[in-house]
């Protein structure tokens, strides 16, 4: 698989590569990945893939295991990188897969019709791709009226755009934060923030900056990185829209004592969006999916799911 001396490097690589790199550098590792998402899109079921992600990632574990306790020595690294590439390859074509699907199974460039991206425009958007607050009753009277629904998500994603908010989660958050301080960690472009700030509410974003690329970030939003932000904030409410996929911040929630509530906006699809294992280990806060919140964020096509963490009693800090 590589020489020893350059096991360091495969790592590196590994760990930061798109999909097209790896495919191109471990072809034989791509034989057994393709094989296995093939096996798992001919179901048609959602969970098939998510299981195919599982599985490759849990057949990594034990072998990052032995690298942390190997020290990353390099012989290590040989026999183990092809078990990380595999799980490293499963993750991102599962998310390619899922955007083919949402772009209706075609290939190639694809772009909304005049009449769609009329809709679109005036639905999402004030100026250019700058999100506004989405009327719940103008969506239910203009979405059902656009043709290319799926075109929407990968077409805004490049951009950092992982969900849009209605007026009636923007306001219903307010209700959440009520006057205590919030914060937003991994804000992006900051317009969740944004909404609540216009409407009385206040809250302080912010971002590590590290999609200096794909996003133009506003002077609003903090360059801080979750830990940083939650150790100089001390805030009673954490909020966060579509986190990274085993990110390793959103643990640092639930260890920062003042947090009392912590609100995500996420996917159902657990490898997609967001540190499940981390909410699933911890035990000082009570969770709950909340329906009608999930509701609120569009486009329903994204399967949408608002997480709610509310701190114990018995864990409040004193």
């Amino acid at each position: 698989m590589a020489h020893p001396g350059r096991a360091r490097r495969q790592l590196e690589i590994v760990e930061a590569a798109s999909l097209d790199v790896l495919i191109e550098r471990f072809p034989k590792e791509w034989e057994v990945v393709g094989q296995e998402l093939v096996t798992a899109t001919a179901t048609r079921r959602p969970e098939a893939i998510e299981s195919f992600v599982r599985s490759a990632r849990e057949a990594a574990v034990p072998y990052r295991r032995r690298i942390e306790e190997s020290r990353k020595n390099p012989q290590v690294l040989v026999t183990a990188l092809p078990f990380l590439v595999r799980s490293r390859m499963a993750l991102l074509a599962a998310q390619r897969t899922l955007q083919t699907a949402a772009l209706g199974g075609t290939s190639g460039r694809r772009r909304f019709t005049l009449w769609s991206g009329f809709l679109v425009q005036r639905l999402f958007f004030g100026q250019g791709l700058n999100r506004k607050p989405v009327s719940m009753r103008a969506f239910a009277w203009l979405w059902p009226l656009v043709t290319q629904k799926r075109l929407l998500m990968p077409m805004v994603q490049p951009r950092g755009i992982y969900a849009f908010y209605s007026r009636e989660l923007v306001s219903a958050l307010a209700g959440i934060i009520g006057g205590r301080p919030a914060l937003e960690i991994a804000a992006g472009d900051g317009c969740l923030s944004q909404f609540l700030l216009a409407g009385g509410t206040q809250i302080q974003a912010t971002d590590d900056h590290s999609w200096g690329q794909n996003i133009r970030y506003p002077e609003s939003v903090e360059k801080l990185d979750a830990g940083a932000a939650l150790a100089r904030y001390r805030p009673r409410v954490v909020l966060c829209s579509f986190p990274p996929p085993k990110n390793t911040f959103e643990a640092k929630v639930f260890e920062t004592a003042s947090v009392h509530t912590y609100v995500v906006i996420t996917t159902k699809h657990r490898f997609a969006a967001g540190d499940w294992q981390a909410y699933e280990a911890q035990s000082n806060f009570d969770k709950k999916a909340d329906p009608v919140l999930s509701r609120l964020v569009l486009p329903p096509e994204i399967d949408p799911v608002v997480l709610i963490f509310e701190r114990k009693e018995e864990a409040w800090e004193l």
